[in-house]
């Protein structure tokens, strides 16, 4: 029994634990307002369930290989030099095979959905394995973690649709300003580490203040993109809430934080994008349904 807990019970706490599990809220609630409005309505019970194994799993395999890729790094960060790679909590290997596994998980799924999801499902894959090494070489970085969240919507249309169209570009353009927008607030805190080790990224292209400044511009543009899906789409006024709520968040998002005072980057911060995102699939789901 005690063997049974530590290799498996204990290693999975950990593991879920290393890759945050508790943020795939982050992407799974666009994946869904993708989904919803692929079908405008309620999606059977089959495209629902697989859509979330796949959204789930994509992200495992996402997170994990950052760990594996970042681990050298993370462990001269003083920011990440506790995460559970550095600190010999999880092996190497460990993670490898939860990340071969996830994989195949989310091949699986994506077969499960149709053929067009199943043979597009590399190239995701593909690109969340390239996006960690980015700081290595160019300050745009950040925009290309906007772009690994930007999948899940357009994703989750096809998983539905097993074709694709405009609506979902619109959405994942606004999911991947929106994303790209904390993550450039997030690696402000990085901005001294980057610096001496010669890592990049937007801030330490352009400074914190600028920084700060683009990343208020990125939420605009997102919320602009969202109106015009729901004016495209014709939604009803519930969405219109959703996105107001939305738009009050971020603006709470920007006044906690500011060139002089980064400290409020912490779990609030990762709440406040959330909301956000709940925010929006609670909008849409009502606006769809009533």
């Amino acid at each position: 029994m005690n063997f049974f807990y530590e290799f498996f019970v204990h290693r999975t706490r950990l593991f879920l634990d290393s890759i945050r599990f508790q943020e795939t809220i982050f992407a799974l609630p666009f994946a869904y307002t993708g989904m919803l409005l692929a079908v405008m309505g309620l999606p059977s019970i089959h495209t629902f369930a697989w859509i979330t194994v796949a959204m789930v799993s994509a992200r495992t395999v996402g997170m994990a290989s950052n760990r594996i890729i970042d681990r050298s790094i993370d462990a001269i960060n003083p920011r990440n030099k506790d995460r559970h790679l550095p600190l010999g909590l999880l092996t190497l290997r460990y993670m490898i095979i939860v990340s071969i596994l996830a994989s195949l998980v989310f091949f699986f799924s994506a077969y499960m959905l149709n053929w067009l999801s199943f043979f597009l499902a590399p190239i995701a894959l593909i690109y969340m394995l390239i996006y960690p090494f980015a700081k290595r070489f160019t300050w745009a970085s950040n925009l290309m973690l906007g772009w690994v969240l930007a999948i899940a919507p357009s994703a989750a249309w096809i998983g539905v649709k097993g074709a694709f169209s405009f609506e979902p570009i619109l959405l994942s353009c606004a999911v991947a300003l929106w994303a790209a927008s904390f993550d450039i607030i997030y690696h402000v805190q990085d901005f001294d580490f980057y610096r001496n080790y010669g890592f990049h990224s937007i801030a330490q292209k352009f400074g914190i203040g600028l920084s700060i400044i683009l990343a208020r511009i990125l939420d605009i543009l997102a919320l602009c993109l969202l109106i015009i899906l729901g004016y495209l789409m014709t939604l009803s006024f519930p969405y219109y809430i959703g996105i107001l709520i939305s738009m009050g968040l971020l603006i709470y998002k920007h006044m906690i934080i500011s060139v002089d005072n980064l400290s409020r980057i912490g779990p609030s911060f990762f709440r406040i994008n959330a909301y956000v995102s709940i925010s929006i699939l609670l909008g849409t789901l009502v606006s769809i349904i009533v």
